[in-house]
């Protein structure tokens, strides 16, 4: 990363002081070497070689499929794309981070039911040996684990301000912690599904979470809260500016209550109609649902059980691209060469939602790569325009909105260099 594009993405950041910098770094590293130990030691300790194997095998697999979901995030991020190093780090903090403190916190919440219903043995009699799991995962999953990931969602909209301008960036950030959270929790729930039963839930638990886009479970909750907070970035509504973001948290911990909940309403509901309660409970081990069931039921059915949810979501994230598009068009509108040509500004003006602009090659040195910089620098530029102005502040003089311009200068090459006393770069 070139010292201007540092500047830009820590402008206005409690981390643009080197302490602060270092002690954050420090920080982050104490708890992602103490949560992977936490991981690696619930995980893999006292592992045969045969659960080891399908451990990394359901690891690769989810990793593998988690390609799908971030290849589509990528897609919304077009028009103003965060850093390669900021997706790493928020996939990561979901995977490690995240995991790694809510899995010992789900356990000792697990293991108060499991004292519960030893003290009360009628009602361990009537949910059977999955008792603990049926009544334990609504109460701790969706408190304990949005709560871990919304912090690092929280973290990045404080410290990064100039990398969470919108509802879109809240989202993106959002769904990556989320995608990092599923990409272990699958793998260990095939991992305790094959220690319990002998038999690796690789339909009910991998399809299950990844059909039809793998967005529809941890993505979408914690994605949720990011819109709440992108939404809150955005608006110039005071109340809504504080209430977005517990509005958006409240609705994914709701979609994630209702998710593991509907275990135990499925089982109150099934042992109110099985005629055999033995066949009834057998039903609900893990590894009984075929991989071509689990993906016709999961990328039918669930998309439909989440409609809310998903069509919030879907609806914002609409709102948020006609708004982008707006905002580039407006913005882009006061500037003039080097910055923006005629040609290239009616190409902004087409721009559509599906569809990503581009500027023909303007000389035969300017590769592909140039001009696609050269879109981003402008959306950049009219992003960070209007936020200044709603801001109050003077555009004119802002740092950041000098240094994409002097970006957009240096990738025309051209040598000619905006000076201001002002700059700060």
């Amino acid at each position: 990363m070139s010292l201007n594009a540092q500047f830009r993405v820590l402008y206005g950041s409690p981390l643009s002081r080197p302490k602060v910098a270092k002690f954050a770094v420090i920080i982050l590293v104490v708890m992602t070497t103490i949560t992977t130990s936490i991981l690696v030691k619930n995980l893999l300790t006292s592992r045969s070689l045969d659960q080891l194997r399908v451990f990394f095998l359901a690891l690769f697999w989810s990793g593998l499929l988690s390609i799908i979901p971030i290849a589509i995030l990528r897609f919304l991020d077009r028009r103003e794309r965060e850093c390669t190093w900021l997706y790493v780090l928020t996939f990561l903090w979901g995977a490690l981070i995240a995991t790694g403190i809510a899995q010992p916190i789900n356990a000792l919440i697990l293991g108060y039911v499991k004292q519960f219903l030893t003290l009360h043995p009628d009602i361990q009699q009537f949910f059977g040996s999955n008792g603990v799991m049926i009544i334990g995962a609504p109460l701790a999953g969706p408190i304990v684990e949005e709560t871990t990931k919304g912090i690092g969602v929280l973290l990045l909209f404080w410290l990064l301000q100039s990398e969470f301008d919108n509802v879109r960036d809240g989202f993106i950030y959002g769904a990556l912690v989320g995608i990092g959270f599923n990409f272990i929790e699958a793998a260990t729930y095939v991992l305790a599904g094959y220690v319990d039963n002998g038999i690796a839930p690789w339909g009910g638990q991998l399809i299950a979470r990844y059909a039809p886009l793998g967005f529809i479970g941890h993505p979408l909750f914690t994605g949720m809260f990011g819109l709440g907070l992108g939404l809150a970035r955005q608006t110039m509504r005071v109340w809504l500016r504080y209430t977005a973001p517990i509005i958006g948290w409240l609705m994914g911990f709701s979609g994630h209550l209702y998710q593991n909940g509907l275990g135990l309403l499925i089982f109150l509901l099934g042992f109110a109609t099985a005629k055999d309660t033995d066949a009834h409970l057998a039903k609900l081990k893990l590894g009984d649902t075929p991989p071509l069931q689990a993906f016709i039921h999961h990328g039918l059915v669930k998309p439909i059980m989440f409609l809310p949810f998903v069509l919030v979501t879907v609806v914002m994230l609409w709102q948020s691209g006609i708004w982008e598009r707006q905002v580039i068009c407006e913005e882009l509108a006061s500037e003039v060469e080097p910055v923006i040509t005629k040609e290239e500004y009616e190409a902004v003006k087409s721009d559509r939602i599906f569809r990503t602009r581009r500027i023909q090659n303007i000389n035969q040195d300017t590769n592909r790569r140039t001009r696609a910089a050269i879109v981003q620098a402008q959306n950049e530029l009219a992003i960070r325009k209007w936020l200044v102005k709603q801001k109050g502040q003077v555009v004119e003089t802002d740092p950041v909105v000098l240094s994409w311009r002097n970006e957009l200068l240096r990738l025309r090459d051209d040598k000619t260099l905006l000076h201001s006393n002002k700059q700060g770069v």
